[in-house]
């Protein structure tokens, strides 16, 4: 059950009016170290895997995990990384028909992406078809030397929670110019940066990405400006680091049938 508030408790778009109109609506995950099970939604958690499809691993030339920047031989198992059942997250949109939402990532540097992080892959499904066919019971593991610690997500619960934030580095440069000093008196109020008052930089669902540098937003083959879907964050529990504290974020265009996704990561 997604716990609800109407927005952050400072009065920004009392204070702030010309913010109201930039709030979106974003399901921040809050995740904490346990024990999740397969058919709970989970950060770094065991998923609900058809047994008749093998799980993804990773074949790309040059990927590699520091110090050694030795490519791995043969492929590399992907690892788990976000499961979000429809149930537990409302104000995301699923594809018709499906309600299960996965994301796996091959946990070695990529030097031939742009991103040269973690390749993530997303897959969409049905739970009751799933189960009706049969699980994958065994989920394999990259061993020592494929994978690098900070794109290995330790095990959490998760608490979905609906809240409404506003743009951090989306928020156009004009109107941050022009609104700056009122942002700067809740600042000071709350002795608070606007970041800390008014952005979810956090694992999340829908919203704003949780950027850590200015934003760069993808465009599909067709060019559509693609929406953001989810930021994976490298909050304690989850036990990444992810550069300077940054994050791996998902994009999906909805306006193709295809649903084509893409990432970026900023550190």
């Amino acid at each position: 059950m997604t716990q609800s508030f109407a927005g952050p408790p400072y009065g920004l778009d009392d204070l702030i009016p010309e913010l109201a109109v930039l709030g979106r609506r974003t399901t921040l995950l809050l995740p904490k170290s346990g024990s999740p099970e397969v058919r709970e939604s989970s950060l770094g958690g065991p998923m609900l895997w058809p047994a008749d499809e093998p799980w993804p691993s990773c074949g790309q030339s040059g990927h590699w995990a520091w110090p050694n920047e030795k490519t791995p031989a043969g492929t590399v198992p992907m690892v788990p990384v976000v499961q979000l059942f429809a149930r537990d997250v409302p104000e995301l949109p699923f594809p018709e028909g499906l309600d299960v939402l996965q994301l796996v990532w091959c946990p070695l540097i990529h030097p031939h992406d742009r991103a040269c992080a973690a390749l993530p892959r997303l897959y969409w499904r049905n739970e009751a078809d799933v189960l009706t066919t049969g699980r994958l019971q065994e989920i394999p593991a990259p061993q020592e030397g494929e994978y690098e610690e900070e794109f290995m997500p330790n095990p959490c619960t998760v608490s979905p929670t609906s809240v409404v934030e506003y743009p951090n580095w989306d928020l156009p440069r004009k109107l941050r110019q022009t609104l700056q000093p009122r942002i700067e008196e809740p600042e000071e109020r709350f002795d608070m940066e606007y970041t800390q008052l008014a952005c979810a930089l956090q694992n999340k669902v829908g919203g704003y990405p949780a950027w850590n540098q200015p934003p760069d937003w993808p465009t599909c083959d067709s060019g559509h400006r693609m929406e953001h879907l989810l930021s994976v964050t490298p909050e304690e529990d989850l036990d990444m680091t992810m550069g300077d504290l940054g994050g791996i974020y998902m994009f999906l265009c909805r306006q193709c049938p295809e649903l084509p996704y893409a990432h970026r990561y900023d550190c």
